[in-house]
């Protein structure tokens, strides 16, 4: 069997950023990370090299797995905040988390990303507009990226650590077993590998492993929450005096009709709509890119319900895949459907969208989103879409297009430590596997923390 010092399950931004600084810190432990996805040059969807107009279910797919993690391909968006994004403040205090990530927005910044605009929310009049109809603007810092720097960096990044820390892709971990030394981890390849120390960084796209190994080994979690909603695109120019000045807006609202919390998520200013493939599951997602000539003219960005569940439910994931599934079923993927249609109570046909002003930059199944999305979320959506329509006028319009759906799985959160360990003694969960984080920012300086707890465990070179 092989021995390493310390075994990492997933290369997400967790693990990017551990590795990163491991190698940095010239840390003295022997590192295997362990991928289940491909090498960065071959994360390409078949949708974008144009060999398919929809998605054709690769396995593991490459937009939510390999090195980089399902932030590889997003529109490389890393939120400086603690209001959102995660509960690594909750850990580590409000000080260290920010301290933590603005460390990791200098290195983003010396490995290509200086040029990228950080923006604030901070002075921004719009706060004062969106509290005027009930929209709660909360503060962030923004370092976008864009989806084609975010890759050329995260390139950067893999050519600093590769040679130091050994990577292996296309490499699932299917057995951990606790010993008197350590752990033995065994993969799918049926390679049975010990080490020390291992860490969890699984991501969000891991959320039954990091389950059904949790339930093995006897770390203890807790059920989290899941957020349903759906995709929306339009003509750019209705939210560009938004985007033009924070680019990256978290509007949060609370229903009249049911005292719900709505929010937008992942704005994507002169971006795409495209797929993911989660367990399976066909769901929506945003990019933009920093080079303008690929730049649309459409912005997209989320509406998403929060969903917590009380006693005896708590498998909020399998809730959200439900419905996933059941907009998979009705459009063989993808639902679209123009927002005149849904509040008129009709689908969307393709005849229907031949007359649609605003042009899709996905291809998607025209139908009927109220078949699929529970009655109470989609009225929390028509009525968010509403409020926003004061603020951006022109966000209610009949052709404002919504792709369903889209759903943020969270991992159960895992029992861990300020250190991010758990019961185990020995295994360190983090980033967005562990619950503890949902964002690239949070995963990042997880990864950045647990780092610096190995390097004075094995000590330097």
């Amino acid at each position: 069997m092989e021995k390493y010092d310390i075994v990492v399950v997933g290369a997400g931004a967790g693990g990017v950023f551990l590795t990163y600084e491991l190698c940095r810190r010239g840390c003295a432990a022997k590192v295997l990370v362990l991928e289940k996805g491909t090498p960065l040059e071959k994360r390409v969807c078949p949708i974008k090299e144009g060999k398919t107009e929809k998605c054709i279910e690769c396995s593991p797919c490459r937009i939510m797995h390999g090195y980089g993690g399902a932030g590889t391909l997003s529109d490389g968006k890393y939120n400086i905040t603690t209001r959102f994004g995660g509960d690594l403040h909750k850990y580590v205090g409000e000080e260290k988390a920010m301290e933590l990530m603005e460390y990791v927005d200098e290195v983003l910044t010396g490995f290509g990303g200086a040029e990228a605009k950080l923006y604030s929310t901070g002075s921004s009049d719009l706060k004062t507009m969106a509290l005027r109809h009930n929209l709660h603007l909360l503060d962030a810092k923004v370092r976008h990226l864009g989806t084609d720097r975010n890759r050329k960096i995260l390139e950067k990044l893999y050519e600093y650590s590769r040679e130091k820390i050994e990577t292996r892709f296309y490499t699932s971990v299917e057995e951990i077993e606790k010993t008197q030394d350590g752990f033995v981890v065994t993969t799918d390849r049926g390679e049975k590998i010990i080490c020390r120390d291992l860490v969890l960084a699984s991501g969000r796209s891991g959320s039954r492993w990091m389950s059904a190994i949790c339930d093995r080994l006897g770390i203890e979690t807790m059920s989290n929450r899941v957020d349903i909603g759906v995709r929306v695109e339009l003509p750019a120019e209705i939210f560009r005096h938004i985007t033009d000045e924070v680019y990256e807006s978290k509007l949060v609202y609370k229903t009249e009709q049911y005292n719900d919390v709505v929010r937008t998520f992942c704005m994507n200013p002169y971006g795409e709509v495209v797929t993911e493939n989660t367990n399976g599951i066909i769901t929506v997602n945003g990019h933009s890119y920093a080079d303008e000539e690929l730049h649309t003219e459409n912005t997209n960005f989320a509406l998403l319900v929060t969903n917590q569940f009380t006693e005896p439910f708590n498998d909020s994931n399998e809730y959200g895949e439900s419905i996933a599934r059941l907009s998979n079923l009705l459009g063989g993927g993808v639902l679209l459907q123009r927002f005149g249609d849904l509040v008129k109570g009709r689908r969307s046909s393709e005849r229907r969208m031949e007359k649609c002003y605003t042009r899709p930059t996905l291809k998607a199944t025209p139908g009927d989103l109220s078949l699929v999305i529970p009655k109470r979320q989609l009225d929390d959506i028509i009525e968010m879409i509403y409020a926003l329509d004061k603020i951006a006028p022109g966000t209610a319009n009949e052709d404002t297009l919504l792709y369903g759906v889209e759903v943020k799985f969270y991992n159960s959160r895992v029992k861990v430590d300020r250190n991010m360990e758990t019961d185990v003694k020995g295994i360190y969960a983090m980033g967005d596997g562990s619950g503890v984080t949902h964002s690239l920012s949070q995963a990042s300086a997880c990864g950045v923390l647990v780092a610096r707890v190995l390097t004075e465990k094995y000590g330097t070179e």
